[in-house]
């Protein structure tokens, strides 16, 4: 009997990081769910790693905004045995002070990066842990740790996401499951397009904006290592281990008592 392959589903597949990671999967071996909104790039993708790889390529054509959109993907995985990877890479981005931001984009984005990440680890994760292993990657972003005018709701989407999986890896990671999230960095990709200053990346120096293959390829090599937070630009990853910690520690100090500086003053 022929062993099936791994199926690995990559959502925002058609292009950046997500493209990347499926391209990298392929060549490793996993057969692929791509979920995107773009038909074109998508069934080309699918061409091309089919071609390359010898692996097998399904698209599934879903804005993950739209919640039956969503739900079509939910039901697609759910009970699929041979999910054993689900990249959640799709996200929506931009860059414009909050009261400038149009409402119904601020819901887009948080439905793309905060309430399908959520949903989509819901529906993989039961199968995982049936099987007893599986991986589960969320693109995140450095965003979440910095204040930066203009991205108030893309960085609090993306610290949820932070949030998210490790506190998933603090639950699961002892039964099998690997957890990661990828801070890549600048990127050369398409998020956000339309929705910041036109010229924005032409006015970074090429040298300090990292590649989707790069990103990807850190990420996998980072799953190996066992890196719950995997920074590909950081080269001392323990730097943020450590200002994590102090975090971590002042956090334990608080008490029940009300600090002495809100006491009312004679």
């Amino acid at each position: 009997m022929v062993a099936q392959r791994p199926l690995a589903l990559v959502t925002g597949s058609s292009s950046g990081i997500g493209r990347a990671y499926a391209e990298a999967l392929a060549a490793c071996g996993y057969d692929l769910l791509l979920v995107a909104r773009r038909r074109d790039r998508l069934e080309a993708l699918a061409k091309a790693t089919t071609k390359a790889c010898g692996i097998s390529a399904e698209v599934l054509v879903t804005d993950l905004s739209d919640p039956q959109g969503l739900r079509r993907v939910e039901k697609r995985i759910d009970g699929e045995e041979r999910l054993t990877m689900l990249v959640n890479n799709a996200g929506i981005g931009g860059i414009k002070p909050f009261l400038e931001m149009d409402p119904a984009y601020i819901q887009k984005m948080i439905a793309v990066n905060v309430t399908a990440v959520t949903l989509l680890t819901y529906a993989a994760l039961p199968g995982m842990l049936w099987h007893g292993g599986g991986t589960i990657v969320n693109v995140a972003s450095g965003l979440a740790y910095n204040r930066i005018p203009g991205v108030a709701v893309y960085a609090a989407t993306k610290a949820f996401v932070i949030q998210f999986t490790r506190i998933l890896h603090d639950e699961y990671g002892s039964q099998g499951i690997r957890f990661q999230a990828l801070l890549p960095g600048l990127t050369r990709t398409e998020l956000g397009v339309g929705q910041q200053p036109r010229d924005l990346m032409e006015r970074i120096p090429a040298d300090q904006i990292g590649t989707p293959e790069n990103a990807a390829k850190a990420s996998l090599a980072g799953l190996e290592l066992g890196e719950l937070m995997c920074i590909p630009g950081l080269a001392h990853p323990e730097e943020f281990v450590r200002a994590d910690e102090a975090v971590q520690e002042a956090l334990r100090k608080v008490t029940a008592e009300v600090a002495a500086r809100y006491h009312a003053r004679d």
